[in-house]
């Protein structure tokens, strides 16, 4: 049996704990696309894991595989399994023959590619992390895949095809002197980057170390024959639906599929296998996003990261808290900054037009809400339940972004809930609840159609309160 992980917003939602607590009961657990551009964070007896590349199930000792649709920094993986081994976990991670690489001229370009654009392009506001270059060459068939670093004659043969090309639209297209680049990243200097030799002599290095330590896989035989044998296997998407390529507010979109189609074709399992399992929908109890892009129920602009001081606090919970107020406390009370960029993030009321297009480009059959202890203490909950748009209601995202942009939102209003002992509510279970805070649940639950399987009401692994498992 399959379970499929996916953020119902615009990433952030909290997967990583999720999978955490359903991914008691999994053998393995399967990213299926992204790279280390994903941040979940896990915590558990008061130890706080970060993970940008390995699956979350590597903290509960789980068998981590990277997917085919996975783009993977053998710097970060390495980096990550190493610093995991001083947490003292023994993980086990898996990496498809079929993922592309990004390598370090990918992330030379990344970060060239929004200085060099003008103040009337677009500027996306990406991490950084070569991610969609990386992708930008699997679909130019021009990248280097996994299987590639394993054999030094492919590798170089890859190497020399690319990196001229790369270097020319470099020099000759952006008219910039490596020379002059003053970009560091993953020990390599922005001349080597565009070096055959330089990156050749570390990829072969990194291929050596994933053989040797028998890492390699071709993904979808690995997970097929898991399942064969019995095994439970939860695929878990990065990012969110409205980040998504296809069905998300393009252009301001990651460069993969993080809605449930993909977890088929990134992990290289079939469709009717996922279609035959649970896709659990992970929402937070309000909205945040990194980087550009509408965002209609948004309380106020990022303040910068600065926290709030008491007067906000105070006016956050008062009588008449600003926008900008609310927006500051919820986004410090819920530690709104990216697990792998430090940004603060933008931060919203729950937006269900948005919650509703998730679940019916993934086919929720059951969905988590996340944070819900960070709105408690507010005299009300807000949450977006429709859009105006052209003088008509309408209950979904439209398909521009310039369209939705374009829309107003209408609230529904709920009374606020107070601080408890979420740890012992967690304890107790769903009814231990303040009767306010199962009122919004509640209320969200039948607006999108959908099961509610999971409370998130703290960071560690016992505080969720779980109604029902996908996997039982």
């Amino acid at each position: 049996m399959t379970v499929t992980i996916v953020g119902a917003q615009l990433g952030d939602e909290g997967k990583g704990g999720i999978v955490d607590v359903f991914g008691e009961s999994a053998d393995v657990v399967a990213r299926y696309q992204g790279g280390d551009n994903a941040g979940h964070t896990v915590v558990h007896g008061g130890e706080t894991y970060k993970l940008s590349l390995v699956p979350s199930g590597a903290v509960r000792g789980k068998i981590g595989v990277l997917g085919n649709g996975c783009v993977v920094n053998p710097h970060t993986l390495f980096e990550e399994l190493d610093g995991l081994h001083e947490q003292g976990l023994d993980p086990d991670v898996r990496v498809a023959e079929r993922a592309h690489v990004i390598m370090p001229y990918h992330r030379i370009l990344d970060n060239l590619e929004e200085d060099v654009r003008s103040d009337d392009d677009l500027k996306v506001g990406t991490t950084g992390r070569g991610i969609g270059p990386t992708y930008e060459d699997k679909v130019g068939r021009r990248g280097v895949r996994i299987g590639d670093l394993l054999d030094p004659a492919v590798l170089r043969d890859r190497l020399e095809y690319v990196i001229p090309q790369k270097r020319a639209l470099i020099e000759d297209v952006y008219g910039i002197d490596l020379a002059s680049v003053d970009l560091e990243f993953d020990g390599f200097s922005a001349e080597d980057a565009l070096d055959v030799d330089a990156v050749y002599d570390r990829y072969v290095e990194y291929g050596e170390r994933l053989r040797d330590e028998d890492m390699t896989v071709v993904a979808g035989e690995f997970l097929t024959s898991r399942i064969d044998d019995g095994e439970q296997v939860m695929l878990e998407g990065a990012q969110g639906t409205l980040l998504d390529i296809d069905h998300g507010n393009f252009p301001y979109v990651t460069s993969s599929n993080p809605t449930a189609g993909y977890a088929a074709t990134g992990s290289g399992l079939g469709v009717t296998t996922i279609g035959d399992g649970e896709v659990v929908g992970v929402v937070k109890g309000y909205l945040s996003r990194v980087g550009t892009g509408p965002m209609p129920t948004e309380l106020g602009p990022s303040d910068g990261g600065h926290g709030v001081d008491a007067g906000d606090e105070a006016a956050a919970t008062g009588d008449d808290p600003s926008a900008e107020d609310l927006a500051s406390y919820i986004r410090e009370e819920g530690g709104e900054y990216g697990t792998v960029t430090g940004r603060p993030r933008r931060v919203g009321w729950l937006d269900l037009p948005m919650v509703r297009h998730a679940a019916r480009a993934s086919g929720f059959t059951g969905f988590a809400v996340n944070h819900v202890d960070v709105l408690a203490g507010l005299d009300e909950v807000k949450v977006g339940e429709s859009y105006d748009l052209d003088g008509e209601t309408i209950e979904t995202i439209p398909s521009t972004t310039e369209r939705w942009a374009q829309c107003e939102p209408n609230f529904q209003t709920f009374d606020g809930w107070p601080e408890v002992d979420w740890a012992a509510v967690a304890e107790e279970g769903y009814e231990a609840l303040p009767e306010n805070a199962r009122t919004y649940l509640e209320y969200v639950a039948e607006e999108v159609d959908t099961d509610l399987y999971a409370v998130g009401l703290g960071p560690e692994r016992d505080h969720t309160v779980v109604l029902d498992h996908p996997f039982e």
